[in-house]
Protein backbone atom coordinates (compact mmCIF):
# COMPACT_ATOMS: atom_id res chain seq x y z
CA UNK A 1 0.00 0.00 0.00
CA UNK A 2 1.24 3.62 -0.85
CA UNK A 3 0.11 4.85 2.45
CA UNK A 4 1.57 1.99 4.30
CA UNK A 5 5.27 1.47 2.64
CA UNK A 6 8.42 3.11 2.37
CA UNK A 7 9.71 5.09 -1.04
CA UNK A 8 11.34 2.27 -2.14
CA UNK A 9 8.40 -0.44 -2.04
CA UNK A 10 6.50 2.38 -5.03
CA UNK A 11 9.18 0.91 -7.52
CA UNK A 12 8.39 -0.84 -10.05
CA UNK A 13 8.98 -4.46 -10.26
CA UNK A 14 10.45 -6.10 -13.18
CA UNK A 15 7.69 -6.65 -15.97
CA UNK A 16 6.68 -3.09 -15.05
CA UNK A 17 3.65 -4.42 -13.30
CA UNK A 18 2.82 -2.22 -10.58
CA UNK A 19 2.14 -3.41 -7.18
CA UNK A 20 -0.83 -4.38 -5.60
CA UNK A 21 -0.51 -2.61 -2.25
CA UNK A 22 -0.42 0.81 -4.33
CA UNK A 23 -4.08 0.09 -5.24
CA UNK A 24 -4.84 -1.13 -1.94
CA UNK A 25 -6.37 2.63 -0.79
CA UNK A 26 -8.78 2.12 -3.67
CA UNK A 27 -9.57 -1.58 -2.88
CA UNK A 28 -10.67 -0.43 0.42
CA UNK A 29 -12.92 2.06 -0.79
CA UNK A 30 -14.36 -0.43 -3.49
CA UNK A 31 -15.08 -3.12 -0.39
CA UNK A 32 -16.78 -0.41 1.66
CA UNK A 33 -18.89 0.65 -1.62
CA UNK A 34 -19.78 -2.96 -1.74
CA UNK A 35 -20.34 -3.77 2.03
CA UNK A 36 -23.08 -0.99 1.66
CA UNK A 37 -24.46 -2.35 -1.46
CA UNK A 38 -24.96 -5.32 -0.30
CA UNK A 39 -25.95 -4.45 3.38
CA UNK A 40 -29.09 -2.07 1.93
CA UNK A 41 -29.96 -4.83 -1.37
CA UNK A 42 -29.30 -8.02 0.69
CA UNK A 43 -29.99 -7.39 4.69
CA UNK A 44 -32.52 -3.70 4.27
CA UNK A 45 -33.99 -3.55 1.19
CA UNK A 46 -37.41 -2.90 2.59
CA UNK A 47 -35.62 0.33 4.15
CA UNK A 48 -35.07 1.79 0.80
CA UNK A 49 -38.57 1.27 -0.06
CA UNK A 50 -40.02 2.77 3.13
CA UNK A 51 -37.85 6.06 2.57
CA UNK A 52 -39.05 6.38 -1.12
CA UNK A 53 -43.07 5.99 -0.01
CA UNK A 54 -42.52 8.86 1.91
CA UNK A 55 -42.19 11.47 -0.50
CA UNK A 56 -43.31 12.62 -3.59
CA UNK A 57 -40.85 13.67 -6.15
CA UNK A 58 -42.38 15.83 -9.09
CA UNK A 59 -40.93 16.61 -12.21
CA UNK A 60 -42.36 20.30 -12.09
CA UNK A 61 -41.15 23.51 -12.02
CA UNK A 62 -43.13 24.16 -9.26
CA UNK A 63 -41.83 21.70 -7.02
CA UNK A 64 -38.30 22.80 -7.95
CA UNK A 65 -38.73 26.67 -7.40
CA UNK A 66 -40.82 25.30 -3.73
CA UNK A 67 -37.54 23.50 -2.80
CA UNK A 68 -35.19 25.95 -4.07
CA UNK A 69 -36.96 28.80 -1.48
CA UNK A 70 -35.75 27.06 1.39
CA UNK A 71 -32.00 27.04 2.95
CA UNK A 72 -30.55 23.30 1.76
CA UNK A 73 -33.05 23.26 -1.09
CA UNK A 74 -30.47 22.28 -3.70
CA UNK A 75 -29.30 19.30 -1.27
CA UNK A 76 -33.42 18.51 -0.11
CA UNK A 77 -34.01 18.31 -4.20
CA UNK A 78 -31.30 16.10 -5.11
CA UNK A 79 -31.68 13.72 -2.23
CA UNK A 80 -35.47 13.16 -3.18
CA UNK A 81 -34.41 13.03 -6.74
CA UNK A 82 -31.90 10.09 -5.64
CA UNK A 83 -34.49 8.43 -3.22
CA UNK A 84 -37.57 7.91 -5.99
CA UNK A 85 -35.13 5.56 -7.12
CA UNK A 86 -35.06 3.51 -4.23
CA UNK A 87 -38.04 2.20 -5.81
CA UNK A 88 -35.64 -0.34 -7.89
CA UNK A 89 -33.90 -1.78 -4.23
CA UNK A 90 -30.84 -2.66 -6.67
CA UNK A 91 -30.37 0.99 -8.22
CA UNK A 92 -31.32 2.77 -4.21
CA UNK A 93 -28.47 0.04 -2.98
CA UNK A 94 -25.60 1.69 -5.69
CA UNK A 95 -26.91 4.97 -5.07
CA UNK A 96 -25.89 4.93 -1.21
CA UNK A 97 -22.64 2.76 -2.16
CA UNK A 98 -21.42 5.64 -4.83
CA UNK A 99 -22.30 8.59 -1.86
CA UNK A 100 -20.33 6.41 0.85
CA UNK A 101 -17.57 6.20 -1.33
CA UNK A 102 -17.84 9.77 -2.10
CA UNK A 103 -17.61 10.59 1.61
CA UNK A 104 -14.73 8.29 1.85
CA UNK A 105 -12.42 9.43 -0.42
CA UNK A 106 -13.37 13.12 -0.55
CA UNK A 107 -12.85 12.88 3.37
CA UNK A 108 -9.16 11.50 2.47
CA UNK A 109 -8.28 14.12 -0.38
CA UNK A 110 -8.44 16.92 2.78
CA UNK A 111 -6.75 14.87 4.82
CA UNK A 112 -3.58 14.12 2.10
CA UNK A 113 -1.60 16.45 4.47
CA UNK A 114 -1.58 13.56 6.90
CA UNK A 115 1.40 11.13 7.28
CA UNK A 116 1.00 7.88 5.02
CA UNK A 117 -0.58 5.06 7.06
CA UNK A 118 -3.71 6.76 8.72
CA UNK A 119 -6.05 5.87 5.46
CA UNK A 120 -7.94 3.72 7.68
CA UNK A 121 -9.58 7.44 9.36
CA UNK A 122 -11.03 8.36 6.50
CA UNK A 123 -13.55 5.42 6.69
CA UNK A 124 -14.92 7.06 10.36
CA UNK A 125 -17.41 9.56 8.57
CA UNK A 126 -18.81 6.91 6.52
CA UNK A 127 -19.05 4.42 9.29
CA UNK A 128 -20.23 7.32 11.88
CA UNK A 129 -22.65 7.87 8.80
CA UNK A 130 -23.78 4.15 7.72
CA UNK A 131 -25.12 3.48 11.89
CA UNK A 132 -26.60 6.67 11.78
CA UNK A 133 -29.19 5.56 8.79
CA UNK A 134 -30.31 2.98 11.01
CA UNK A 135 -32.66 5.79 12.22
CA UNK A 136 -35.08 5.69 9.98
CA UNK A 137 -35.96 9.38 10.06
CA UNK A 138 -32.78 10.35 8.71
CA UNK A 139 -33.08 11.52 5.31
CA UNK A 140 -30.63 11.38 2.82
CA UNK A 141 -30.54 15.06 2.24
CA UNK A 142 -28.13 14.90 4.73
CA UNK A 143 -25.79 12.70 3.27
CA UNK A 144 -26.31 14.54 0.26
CA UNK A 145 -24.92 17.85 2.07
CA UNK A 146 -22.06 16.15 3.04
CA UNK A 147 -21.01 15.18 0.09
CA UNK A 148 -21.59 18.48 -1.83
CA UNK A 149 -19.03 20.37 1.86
CA UNK A 150 -16.97 18.41 1.46
CA UNK A 151 -16.56 18.46 -2.37
CA UNK A 152 -16.58 22.46 -1.78
CA UNK A 153 -14.05 22.32 0.85
CA UNK A 154 -11.63 20.20 -1.44
CA UNK A 155 -12.06 23.14 -4.12
CA UNK A 156 -11.62 25.59 -1.85
CA UNK A 157 -8.27 24.37 -0.11
CA UNK A 158 -6.81 24.23 -3.77
CA UNK A 159 -7.47 28.16 -4.15
CA UNK A 160 -4.70 31.05 -3.63
CA UNK A 161 -5.01 33.77 -0.54
CA UNK A 162 -6.79 36.16 -2.43
CA UNK A 163 -8.79 34.21 -4.30
CA UNK A 164 -9.98 32.43 -1.53
CA UNK A 165 -10.85 35.27 0.68
CA UNK A 166 -13.51 36.47 -2.23
CA UNK A 167 -14.99 32.63 -2.45
CA UNK A 168 -15.21 32.73 1.00
CA UNK A 169 -17.32 35.89 0.99
CA UNK A 170 -19.43 35.50 -1.65
CA UNK A 171 -19.69 31.45 -1.63
CA UNK A 172 -20.46 30.68 1.86
CA UNK A 173 -23.69 32.41 1.28
CA UNK A 174 -24.63 30.42 -1.75
CA UNK A 175 -23.58 27.27 -0.32
CA UNK A 176 -25.58 28.38 2.99
CA UNK A 177 -29.12 28.02 0.57
CA UNK A 178 -28.01 25.58 -1.81
CA UNK A 179 -26.72 22.62 1.64
CA UNK A 180 -28.32 24.63 4.66
CA UNK A 181 -26.06 24.70 7.91
CA UNK A 182 -23.69 21.78 6.50
CA UNK A 183 -21.91 25.09 5.17
CA UNK A 184 -20.36 25.23 8.48
CA UNK A 185 -17.98 22.24 7.79
CA UNK A 186 -16.50 23.99 4.93
CA UNK A 187 -16.27 27.02 6.78
CA UNK A 188 -14.49 25.21 9.37
CA UNK A 189 -12.14 23.12 6.96
CA UNK A 190 -10.77 26.35 5.04
CA UNK A 191 -7.30 27.28 5.76
CA UNK A 192 -5.23 29.07 6.74
CA UNK A 193 -7.23 28.87 10.41
CA UNK A 194 -7.41 33.06 11.00
CA UNK A 195 -9.50 32.59 7.13
CA UNK A 196 -11.31 29.53 8.98
CA UNK A 197 -12.45 30.75 11.91
CA UNK A 198 -13.36 34.28 10.32
CA UNK A 199 -15.56 31.90 7.57
CA UNK A 200 -17.19 30.01 10.31
CA UNK A 201 -18.18 33.20 12.43
CA UNK A 202 -19.68 34.90 8.96
CA UNK A 203 -21.39 31.33 8.46
CA UNK A 204 -22.42 31.86 11.55
CA UNK A 205 -24.60 35.36 11.16
CA UNK A 206 -26.20 33.81 7.76
CA UNK A 207 -27.47 31.30 9.83
CA UNK A 208 -29.03 33.24 12.23
CA UNK A 209 -30.14 36.11 10.07
CA UNK A 210 -31.99 33.88 7.71
CA UNK A 211 -34.29 33.42 10.53
CA UNK A 212 -35.34 36.92 9.81
CA UNK A 213 -36.57 36.34 6.18
CA UNK A 214 -37.52 32.53 6.68
CA UNK A 215 -40.97 31.03 7.81
CA UNK A 216 -38.84 28.77 9.71
CA UNK A 217 -38.14 28.82 13.72
CA UNK A 218 -34.31 29.19 14.50
CA UNK A 219 -34.06 26.33 15.88
CA UNK A 220 -34.94 24.24 12.50
CA UNK A 221 -32.62 26.55 10.08
CA UNK A 222 -29.97 25.48 12.46
CA UNK A 223 -30.58 21.99 12.66
CA UNK A 224 -31.24 22.15 9.05
CA UNK A 225 -34.50 22.44 7.77
CA UNK A 226 -34.62 18.58 5.61
CA UNK A 227 -31.76 16.34 7.66
CA UNK A 228 -34.38 15.18 9.86
CA UNK A 229 -37.51 13.79 9.25
CA UNK A 230 -38.91 14.99 12.78
CA UNK A 231 -38.40 19.13 12.33
CA UNK A 232 -36.76 20.67 15.33
CA UNK A 233 -34.96 17.55 16.61
CA UNK A 234 -31.29 16.18 15.46
CA UNK A 235 -29.91 12.80 16.48
CA UNK A 236 -26.49 13.81 18.49
CA UNK A 237 -24.78 11.33 15.65
CA UNK A 238 -25.43 14.09 13.03
CA UNK A 239 -24.05 16.82 14.49
CA UNK A 240 -20.86 14.65 15.69
CA UNK A 241 -20.37 13.88 12.38
CA UNK A 242 -19.61 16.90 10.53
CA UNK A 243 -17.49 17.61 13.90
CA UNK A 244 -15.77 14.60 13.77
CA UNK A 245 -14.86 15.39 9.75
CA UNK A 246 -13.67 18.46 10.14
CA UNK A 247 -11.25 17.10 13.07
CA UNK A 248 -10.15 14.85 10.28
CA UNK A 249 -9.93 17.02 7.71
CA UNK A 250 -8.51 20.27 9.48
CA UNK A 251 -7.12 18.86 12.89
CA UNK A 252 -4.60 16.08 11.78
CA UNK A 253 -2.40 17.35 9.73
CA UNK A 254 1.11 16.75 11.57
CA UNK A 255 0.47 13.29 12.63
CA UNK A 256 3.42 11.05 12.98
CA UNK A 257 4.60 8.46 9.93
CA UNK A 258 2.93 5.18 11.02
CA UNK A 259 4.54 1.77 10.31
CA UNK A 260 2.98 -0.84 8.51
CA UNK A 261 1.99 -3.00 11.44
CA UNK A 262 0.10 -0.08 13.45
CA UNK A 263 -1.21 1.17 9.74
CA UNK A 264 -3.26 -2.88 9.39
CA UNK A 265 -4.24 -2.31 13.42
CA UNK A 266 -6.16 0.98 12.64
CA UNK A 267 -7.49 -0.78 9.62
CA UNK A 268 -8.81 -3.32 11.92
CA UNK A 269 -9.97 -1.30 14.55
CA UNK A 270 -12.05 0.70 11.95
CA UNK A 271 -13.25 -2.15 10.62
CA UNK A 272 -14.50 -3.36 14.17
CA UNK A 273 -15.86 0.09 15.01
CA UNK A 274 -17.96 -0.31 11.91
CA UNK A 275 -19.30 -3.96 12.97
CA UNK A 276 -19.75 -3.20 16.52
CA UNK A 277 -21.41 -0.02 15.35
CA UNK A 278 -24.02 -1.45 12.68
CA UNK A 279 -25.36 -4.17 15.58
CA UNK A 280 -26.29 -1.32 18.05
CA UNK A 281 -27.73 1.15 14.95
CA UNK A 282 -30.75 -0.99 13.36
CA UNK A 283 -33.43 -1.60 16.03
CA UNK A 284 -34.55 -4.70 15.04
CA UNK A 285 -38.16 -5.00 15.86
CA UNK A 286 -38.81 -1.34 13.94
CA UNK A 287 -37.00 -3.04 10.81
CA UNK A 288 -39.33 -5.97 11.36
CA UNK A 289 -42.40 -3.96 11.57
CA UNK A 290 -41.03 -2.20 8.00
CA UNK A 291 -40.94 -5.26 6.38
CA UNK A 292 -43.96 -6.82 6.86
CA UNK A 293 -45.24 -3.03 5.85
CA UNK A 294 -43.06 -3.85 2.47
CA UNK A 295 -44.61 -7.07 2.22
CA UNK A 296 -48.03 -5.87 2.95
CA UNK A 297 -47.77 -2.78 -0.14
CA UNK A 298 -46.52 -5.85 -2.57
CA UNK A 299 -49.57 -7.75 -1.67
CA UNK A 300 -46.72 -10.91 -0.69
CA UNK A 301 -49.04 -12.88 1.10
CA UNK A 302 -47.27 -15.85 1.51
CA UNK A 303 -44.31 -13.92 1.76
CA UNK A 304 -45.59 -12.62 4.93
CA UNK A 305 -46.73 -15.92 6.34
CA UNK A 306 -42.85 -17.55 5.59
CA UNK A 307 -41.86 -14.56 7.13
CA UNK A 308 -44.47 -15.07 10.57
CA UNK A 309 -43.06 -18.94 10.47
CA UNK A 310 -39.56 -18.04 10.76
CA UNK A 311 -40.06 -15.81 13.29
CA UNK A 312 -43.61 -15.28 15.26
CA UNK A 313 -44.79 -11.52 14.92
CA UNK A 314 -45.88 -10.36 18.72
CA UNK A 315 -46.84 -6.43 18.13
CA UNK A 316 -49.78 -5.48 16.76
CA UNK A 317 -48.48 -4.25 13.72
CA UNK A 318 -46.94 -7.84 12.67
CA UNK A 319 -49.78 -9.89 14.23
CA UNK A 320 -52.20 -7.74 11.82
CA UNK A 321 -50.27 -8.31 8.78
CA UNK A 322 -49.52 -11.75 9.15
CA UNK A 323 -53.75 -12.23 10.10
CA UNK A 324 -54.50 -10.37 6.65
CA UNK A 325 -52.26 -12.48 4.63
CA UNK A 326 -53.64 -15.57 5.86
CA UNK A 327 -57.23 -13.66 5.28
CA UNK A 328 -56.42 -13.01 1.71
CA UNK A 329 -55.26 -16.50 1.03
CA UNK A 330 -58.49 -18.03 2.95
CA UNK A 331 -56.43 -19.63 5.53
CA UNK A 332 -57.09 -17.58 8.91
CA UNK A 333 -59.86 -20.09 9.93
CA UNK A 334 -57.79 -22.64 9.78
CA UNK A 335 -54.25 -21.38 11.14
CA UNK A 336 -55.23 -18.27 13.12
CA UNK A 337 -53.48 -19.88 16.70
CA UNK A 338 -50.41 -21.04 14.31
CA UNK A 339 -49.32 -17.58 15.54
CA UNK A 340 -49.55 -15.47 18.42
CA UNK A 341 -52.89 -13.43 18.75
CA UNK A 342 -53.77 -10.29 21.02
CA UNK A 343 -57.43 -10.19 20.57
CA UNK A 344 -59.31 -8.00 17.89
CA UNK A 345 -56.26 -5.75 17.74
CA UNK A 346 -54.44 -8.53 15.94
CA UNK A 347 -57.04 -7.68 13.23
CA UNK A 348 -57.38 -4.18 13.34
CA UNK A 349 -54.55 -2.34 15.57
CA UNK A 350 -55.66 0.71 17.14
CA UNK A 351 -55.61 3.78 15.38
CA UNK A 352 -52.59 5.91 16.13
CA UNK A 353 -51.24 9.22 14.14
CA UNK A 354 -48.14 7.29 12.38
CA UNK A 355 -47.63 6.60 8.86
CA UNK A 356 -47.12 3.01 9.16
CA UNK A 357 -49.50 1.83 11.45
CA UNK A 358 -51.95 4.28 9.53
CA UNK A 359 -51.03 3.02 6.22
CA UNK A 360 -51.55 -0.72 7.53
CA UNK A 361 -54.63 -0.29 9.30
CA UNK A 362 -55.66 1.91 5.81
CA UNK A 363 -54.54 -1.66 3.68
CA UNK A 364 -56.97 -4.01 6.20
CA UNK A 365 -59.74 -1.80 5.23
CA UNK A 366 -59.45 -1.52 1.61
CA UNK A 367 -59.03 -5.15 1.39
CA UNK A 368 -62.07 -5.72 3.71
CA UNK A 369 -64.25 -3.39 1.20
CA UNK A 370 -64.33 -0.36 3.46
CA UNK A 371 -63.09 1.91 0.33
CA UNK A 372 -63.86 5.34 2.14
CA UNK A 373 -62.60 4.47 5.43
CA UNK A 374 -59.88 3.21 3.35
CA UNK A 375 -59.52 6.64 1.53
CA UNK A 376 -59.84 8.66 5.35
CA UNK A 377 -56.69 6.91 6.33
CA UNK A 378 -54.63 7.23 3.70
CA UNK A 379 -55.18 11.28 3.95
CA UNK A 380 -54.41 10.59 8.13
CA UNK A 381 -51.25 8.33 6.92
CA UNK A 382 -50.18 11.65 4.35
CA UNK A 383 -50.55 13.98 7.00
CA UNK A 384 -49.01 12.06 9.92
CA UNK A 385 -45.57 12.77 8.14
CA UNK A 386 -44.07 14.89 10.15
CA UNK A 387 -41.97 16.84 7.65
CA UNK A 388 -45.26 17.68 5.17
CA UNK A 389 -44.10 15.75 2.41
CA UNK A 390 -46.48 14.30 0.13
CA UNK A 391 -46.63 10.32 -0.27
CA UNK A 392 -46.67 8.30 -3.70
CA UNK A 393 -48.16 5.33 -1.73
CA UNK A 394 -50.79 7.18 -0.28
CA UNK A 395 -51.54 9.55 -3.78
CA UNK A 396 -51.63 6.29 -5.52
CA UNK A 397 -54.27 4.64 -3.17
CA UNK A 398 -56.29 8.45 -2.95
CA UNK A 399 -56.81 7.68 -6.73
CA UNK A 400 -57.51 4.15 -6.21
CA UNK A 401 -60.56 4.75 -3.54
CA UNK A 402 -62.00 7.57 -5.76
CA UNK A 403 -61.96 5.51 -9.10
CA UNK A 404 -63.85 2.88 -7.25
CA UNK A 405 -66.13 5.32 -5.74
CA UNK A 406 -66.32 6.88 -9.54
CA UNK A 407 -65.00 10.22 -8.39
CA UNK A 408 -63.37 10.41 -11.70
CA UNK A 409 -62.50 14.00 -11.47
CA UNK A 410 -61.01 13.45 -8.73
CA UNK A 411 -58.91 10.34 -9.29
CA UNK A 412 -57.52 12.31 -12.32
CA UNK A 413 -55.80 15.19 -10.72
CA UNK A 414 -54.08 12.44 -8.23
CA UNK A 415 -53.38 10.30 -11.41
CA UNK A 416 -51.85 13.26 -13.36
CA UNK A 417 -49.96 14.25 -10.42
CA UNK A 418 -48.44 10.60 -10.35
CA UNK A 419 -47.72 11.16 -14.21
CA UNK A 420 -44.85 13.51 -12.99
CA UNK A 421 -42.92 10.57 -11.68
CA UNK A 422 -40.44 8.08 -12.88
CA UNK A 423 -41.91 5.30 -11.66
CA UNK A 424 -45.44 6.11 -10.78
CA UNK A 425 -46.12 7.37 -14.58
CA UNK A 426 -46.44 4.45 -16.38
CA UNK A 427 -49.07 2.56 -14.05
CA UNK A 428 -50.97 6.22 -13.87
CA UNK A 429 -50.94 6.18 -17.40
CA UNK A 430 -52.47 3.03 -17.34
CA UNK A 431 -54.88 3.94 -14.97
CA UNK A 432 -56.21 7.38 -16.73
CA UNK A 433 -57.27 4.76 -19.28
CA UNK A 434 -59.70 2.95 -16.92
CA UNK A 435 -61.55 6.76 -15.97
CA UNK A 436 -65.32 6.58 -17.33
CA UNK A 437 -64.80 2.66 -18.24
CA UNK A 438 -67.59 1.28 -15.96
CA UNK A 439 -67.29 -2.02 -18.22
CA UNK A 440 -63.12 -2.11 -17.58
CA UNK A 441 -63.56 -1.53 -13.80
CA UNK A 442 -65.86 -4.13 -13.19
CA UNK A 443 -64.32 -6.03 -15.08
CA UNK A 444 -60.68 -4.85 -12.69
CA UNK A 445 -59.59 -8.29 -10.47
CA UNK A 446 -59.06 -6.17 -8.03
CA UNK A 447 -61.59 -2.81 -8.41
CA UNK A 448 -64.39 -4.60 -10.06
CA UNK A 449 -64.49 -6.50 -6.75
CA UNK A 450 -63.99 -4.06 -4.51
CA UNK A 451 -66.59 -2.04 -6.16
CA UNK A 452 -69.46 -5.11 -5.41
CA UNK A 453 -67.59 -5.19 -1.91
CA UNK A 454 -68.73 -1.73 -0.77
CA UNK A 455 -71.38 -0.46 1.52
CA UNK A 456 -73.36 1.75 -1.06
CA UNK A 457 -73.89 4.18 2.02
CA UNK A 458 -71.45 5.52 4.87
CA UNK A 459 -71.76 4.83 8.26
CA UNK A 460 -70.32 5.77 11.71
CA UNK A 461 -68.76 2.67 13.35
CA UNK A 462 -66.38 2.11 16.62
CA UNK A 463 -63.00 0.16 15.51
CA UNK A 464 -64.30 -1.77 19.20
CA UNK A 465 -67.11 -3.14 16.70
CA UNK A 466 -64.99 -5.04 14.34
CA UNK A 467 -67.33 -7.90 14.11
CA UNK A 468 -70.38 -5.36 13.56
CA UNK A 469 -68.27 -3.68 10.27
CA UNK A 470 -68.03 -6.88 9.05
CA UNK A 471 -71.45 -8.08 9.28
CA UNK A 472 -72.31 -5.38 7.46
CA UNK A 473 -69.72 -6.22 4.82
CA UNK A 474 -71.22 -10.13 4.96
CA UNK A 475 -74.59 -8.66 4.74
CA UNK A 476 -73.92 -6.88 1.87
CA UNK A 477 -72.27 -9.38 -0.13
CA UNK A 478 -71.34 -13.18 0.76
CA UNK A 479 -68.86 -13.38 -1.64
CA UNK A 480 -66.84 -10.95 0.92
CA UNK A 481 -64.82 -13.72 1.95
CA UNK A 482 -62.64 -11.78 4.15
CA UNK A 483 -64.95 -10.45 5.92
CA UNK A 484 -66.57 -13.46 6.60
CA UNK A 485 -63.06 -14.39 8.31
CA UNK A 486 -62.87 -11.81 10.35
CA UNK A 487 -66.59 -11.99 11.36
CA UNK A 488 -65.95 -15.72 12.89
CA UNK A 489 -62.81 -14.76 14.14
CA UNK A 490 -63.18 -11.41 15.89
CA UNK A 491 -65.26 -13.34 18.70
CA UNK A 492 -62.91 -15.93 18.80
CA UNK A 493 -59.90 -13.28 20.12
CA UNK A 494 -62.51 -11.33 22.55
CA UNK A 495 -63.51 -15.05 24.17
CA UNK A 496 -66.95 -14.53 23.44
CA UNK A 497 -68.32 -18.04 22.54
CA UNK A 498 -71.66 -16.95 22.79
CA UNK A 499 -71.20 -14.31 20.27
CA UNK A 500 -69.55 -16.69 17.84
CA UNK A 501 -71.58 -19.16 17.73
CA UNK A 502 -74.37 -16.92 16.95
CA UNK A 503 -72.22 -15.35 14.11
CA UNK A 504 -71.04 -19.03 13.23
CA UNK A 505 -74.69 -20.15 12.58
CA UNK A 506 -75.57 -17.51 10.39
CA UNK A 507 -72.29 -17.67 7.85
CA UNK A 508 -72.48 -21.43 7.71
CA UNK A 509 -76.28 -20.85 6.81
CA UNK A 510 -75.03 -18.77 3.90
CA UNK A 511 -71.84 -19.92 2.93
CA UNK A 512 -70.08 -23.07 2.98
CA UNK A 513 -67.35 -22.19 5.32
CA UNK A 514 -66.35 -24.40 8.39
CA UNK A 515 -62.58 -24.33 9.01
CA UNK A 516 -60.71 -25.74 11.24
CA UNK A 517 -60.78 -23.52 14.35
CA UNK A 518 -64.47 -22.91 13.43
CA UNK A 519 -64.91 -26.56 14.07
CA UNK A 520 -62.17 -26.44 17.33
CA UNK A 521 -64.67 -23.61 18.93
CA UNK A 522 -67.97 -25.46 18.40
CA UNK A 523 -66.69 -28.07 19.62
CA UNK A 524 -65.63 -26.64 23.03
CA UNK A 525 -69.24 -24.51 22.97
CA UNK A 526 -70.69 -28.17 22.89
CA UNK A 527 -68.11 -29.42 25.70
CA UNK A 528 -68.99 -26.70 27.97
CA UNK A 529 -72.90 -27.39 27.79
CA UNK A 530 -72.12 -31.26 28.08
CA UNK A 531 -73.07 -31.69 25.05
CA UNK A 532 -72.12 -33.43 21.27
CA UNK A 533 -72.02 -31.21 18.05
CA UNK A 534 -74.52 -32.41 15.72
CA UNK A 535 -72.80 -35.01 13.14
CA UNK A 536 -71.24 -33.68 10.78
CA UNK A 537 -70.80 -30.01 11.85
CA UNK A 538 -67.00 -31.21 13.79
CA UNK A 539 -64.57 -33.77 12.37
CA UNK A 540 -63.74 -36.72 14.17
CA UNK A 541 -59.75 -35.64 14.56
CA UNK A 542 -60.78 -32.19 16.01
CA UNK A 543 -63.39 -33.90 18.46
CA UNK A 544 -60.61 -36.76 19.17
CA UNK A 545 -58.45 -33.74 20.02
CA UNK A 546 -60.59 -31.77 22.12
CA UNK A 547 -61.74 -34.99 24.26
CA UNK A 548 -57.70 -35.47 24.74
CA UNK A 549 -57.41 -32.00 25.90
CA UNK A 550 -59.85 -31.74 28.25
CA UNK A 551 -58.63 -34.81 30.02
CA UNK A 552 -55.35 -33.51 29.90
CA UNK A 553 -56.67 -29.70 30.90
CA UNK A 554 -58.80 -31.46 33.86
CA UNK A 555 -56.08 -33.55 35.48
CA UNK A 556 -53.70 -30.64 35.40
CA UNK A 557 -54.43 -27.18 33.80
CA UNK A 558 -50.52 -26.06 33.83
CA UNK A 559 -49.74 -29.61 32.29
CA UNK A 560 -46.77 -29.07 29.66
CA UNK A 561 -48.32 -31.50 27.79
CA UNK A 562 -51.35 -28.84 26.56
CA UNK A 563 -48.37 -27.27 24.66
CA UNK A 564 -48.99 -29.67 21.79
CA UNK A 565 -52.54 -27.82 21.27
CA UNK A 566 -51.20 -24.20 21.53
CA UNK A 567 -52.21 -24.22 17.64
CA UNK A 568 -56.10 -24.69 18.71
CA UNK A 569 -58.67 -22.10 19.61
CA UNK A 570 -59.38 -24.50 22.65
CA UNK A 571 -56.11 -23.37 24.00
CA UNK A 572 -56.19 -19.77 23.45
CA UNK A 573 -59.85 -19.89 24.77
CA UNK A 574 -58.82 -21.21 27.94
CA UNK A 575 -55.06 -20.46 28.59
CA UNK A 576 -53.35 -18.20 26.18
CA UNK A 577 -54.31 -14.86 25.16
Amino acid sequence: MRHLSSSADSKRPEGGRLPLRRYAPWLATLALGLAVFLFWRLRYPFALVYQEQLQLFLFDGDYLATRLAEPGGLARYVAEFLVQFYNSVTLGSIILAVLFMLVQRLTWQLMKSVADGWYALSFVPAIMLWYAMGDENMLLTYTVALTMALAAALVARRLGRRALLVAAAVGIPILYWLIGPMVLLVAVCLSPTWVAAGATVYAIALILGSAWIQPYPLLRLVLGVDYYRAPMTLPYVLMVIPAVTAVLCHGCRRLPLLRRPMAWGLAAGVALLGLVGLDRGYDSKKYELIEYDYLVRLKDWQGIIAKAEAKTPDLPMSVSATNLALAMTNQLGDRAFDFYQRGTEGLLPKFERNFATTQLTGEIYFHLGLVNTAQRLAFEAMESIPNYNKSGRVVKRLAETNLINGEYAVARKYLEMLEKTIFYRPWAERTLRLLGNEAAINAHPLYGSLRQFRLADDFLFSEDELDKICGQLFLHNQKNQMAAQYLLMAPLLDIDIARFMSYAQYVQSQINYNPRHCQEAIAFAFMQQRQQPPQGLVSQFVLQQMNEFARIYAANSSSPELGRFRNTAWYYLTIGK
